[in-house]
């Protein structure tokens, strides 16, 4: 090209590109269909739980059954997804995830009877015979989950031509879970309050098994190449560690909402609130939705106006109001403000999980992709469990609202270490030119 003529005109921005390729249409409706399953799942097992037991504390426990052979696999399973092809995981984990689900859908009716007859139930009792089963199913698929992360994280990038599909790739499967998200709690609330608790696991079970035969729909694809021998399995888990411990960008996106998830989610105790803080149960399946309305239109608006410049700030202030929204949720007493507050914790949240996934993602070489994930699961998705456990733990403590305030001032102070410590996140470009 002649130095002194104009340079061409930078492509346009396509929001539609992930979208026009045919196998990664059938990831995010496998994924659409898995998640709102899982919502569906989520809901009604948190409302079975707490009518049974009317404990904070035991909403929490079902985040730790989950949380803890989620992270007990998963190193071992992010060794795996470097080391065979993703696809052989991602579908035995979802078939375990889907016998769970008819498991849950097969217990429906003893459970039914057992809410029926829980005045003359003793607790021990109680727990024995239908609560602990429930934690059971928790937990198995807990340790399907911790295999699954990994592989469908790196499963996903496998499914596009190139790199500069990532961005776009990326926030779609944001947009598509959050939309789920949203679909999941209302469904789940609507078919516990109209048809019960047995046909709405039985609804769990047909939509997780349609999101099975996507997946098995999807081609296959070759592990990328490495560099170097292919490692064993200690060194193999070792370098995936060594390898977010040694980059700051990482570590800090990582550990910013490991923390903040953590302390700052207040969706554990919803059950609570809707029914004795804001004194309107039949506001849970809205409450718990809010937030992920929220990250549904913020991460549809990304997709046509995407985050480049300033990322690394932005995503700093998202966590700062994702806490202080959470505060002031834990002190409203209105139920319209309470939704508003949640919604915009979404709205927070998925700037947050945008900026990190991608950072992820870019950073990452393809070979490690299944290693680094995993111990971004036990950062990010196993916080979510162990999350709730501390919010159940904290709210037995403390009170239930003295408790959410703390963990929503917590994760500011966590904002505020991060951007002190963090100078290269603080500082993150993501538009061209960025490194």
């Amino acid at each position: 090209m002649d130095p002194a003529s104009p340079a061409a005109p930078a492509a346009p921005h396509d929001p539609y590109a992930a979208l026009r390729l045919p196998d990664f249409r059938r990831y995010v409706t496998a994924r659409a269909l898995f998640s709102i399953a899982t919502q569906i799942q989520g809901v009604v097992v948190a409302w079975q739980i707490f009518k049974l037991t009317n404990d904070p504390l035991a909403l929490g426990l079902i985040g730790l059954a989950e949380a803890i052979p989620s992270i007990t696999v998963s190193l071992y399973a992010g060794h795996v997804a470097d080391s065979v092809r993703r696809k052989r995981i991602v579908v035995p984990a979802v078939l375990v995830l889907v016998l769970c689900a008819f498991t849950l859908w097969w217990l429906a009716h003893p459970l039914q009877e057992a809410l029926l007859e829980r005045g003359r139930l003793n607790l021990s009792a109680l727990h024995a015979t239908v609560v602990w089963p429930l934690y059971l199913v928790i937990f198995v698929s807990g340790i399907a989950r911790g295999f699954l992360s990994p592989a469908l994280f790196a499963f996903m990038p496998q499914l596009l031509p190139d790199r500069t599909h990532l961005p776009n790739a990326i926030t779609w499967s944001s947009t598509t879970w959050q939309a789920s998200a949203v679909l999941g709690p209302a469904i789940g609330g609507l078919l516990i309050t109209y048809l019960g608790i047995e046909f709405a696991y039985g609804v769990d079970s047909v939509l997780e098994t349609l999101a099975l035969l996507f997946f098995v729909s999807i081609a296959s694809r070759e592990l990328p190449p490495i560099e170097g021998e292919r490692l064993g399995l200690a060194e193999s888990i070792t370098s995936g560690i060594k390898f977010i411990f040694s980059n700051q960008l990482v570590l800090a996106a990582l550990s910013l909402d490991m923390f903040a998830v953590l302390f700052g989610g207040a969706v554990a105790l919803l059950p609570f609130f809707a029914a004795n803080v804001l004194h309107s149960p039949g506001s849970f399946g809205s409450l718990r939705a809010a937030p992920a309305v929220g990250s549904v239109l913020m991460a549809i608006f990304l997709t046509f106006s995407p985050l480049k410049k300033g990322a690394g700030r932005k995503m700093l202030w998202a966590v700062a109001g994702f806490g202080a929204a959470t505060v002031a949720f834990a002190l409203s007493r209105n139920i319209y403000l309470s939704f508003f507050l949640l919604f915009l914790t979404g709205v927070f949240d998925a700037v947050s999980v945008i900026v990190r996934s991608t950072l992820v993602h870019t950073y990452t070489p393809e070979y490690m992709k299944g290693r680094v994930s995993a111990v971004n699961s036990i950062f990010i998705g196993s916080s979510n469990e162990i999350g709730s456990f501390e919010s159940g733990a904290a709210a037995k403590a403390m009170g239930t609202v003295p408790s959410v305030v703390f963990g929503g001032l917590m994760t500011m102070g966590i904002v505020a270490f991060t951007a002190w410590r963090a100078d290269k996140l603080r500082k993150l470009e993501m538009g061209a030119g960025s490194k």
